[in-house]
């Protein structure tokens, strides 16, 4: 989408920024609901529920730490996306897993921290059913036109 330099870009809406979501064959097999946005914070929230092939291993119920990571990295660029309309690549991102996920259904939250020119940073938290943090996340973006 082009806008000229007075037309500043309008947000994503909760549903527009579903329906990008569920446009990506991997996204919509995570599973991501898009549950509150606030652009003016920076912040996006996401649940996703427990499948089988997120298992750590075969009826346990514990969560894997890959899917936990695409969920970090997902919401985290969404976070960035809800304002800059386009989707933007992973620079680097990093998790802290803090506890075991066991069955049970994650919420994602993720904070802007910094949209430059060049680089955007956010900060994600993924909680539990009990709202117990089971993995913190830090990722970077590339925020330059393609």
């Amino acid at each position: 989408m082009s806008k000229d330099n007075n037309e500043k870009l309008q947000p994503l809406t909760a549903q527009e920024m579903q329906a990008q979501l569920d446009r990506s064959p991997f996204i919509a097999f995570l599973g991501l609901k898009v549950t509150a946005t606030d652009p003016a914070h920076e912040e996006v929230t996401m649940t996703c529920t427990m499948k089988p092939e997120f298992e750590r291993g075969a009826g346990t119920g514990q969560w894997h730490g890959g899917p936990i990571a695409a969920i970090i990295d997902t919401v985290g660029d969404y976070a960035l996306v809800m304002a800059l309309r386009r989707g933007l690549p992973t620079i680097n991102f990093r998790v802290d897993y803090l506890r075991p996920a066991i069955k049970t259904a994650l919420t994602t939250t993720a904070r802007v921290r910094r949209a430059g020119k060049s680089v955007g940073v956010v900060d994600v938290d993924v909680y539990n059913d009990q709202k117990a943090l089971v993995a913190v996340g830090r990722a970077t973006y590339s925020t330059l036109p393609a």
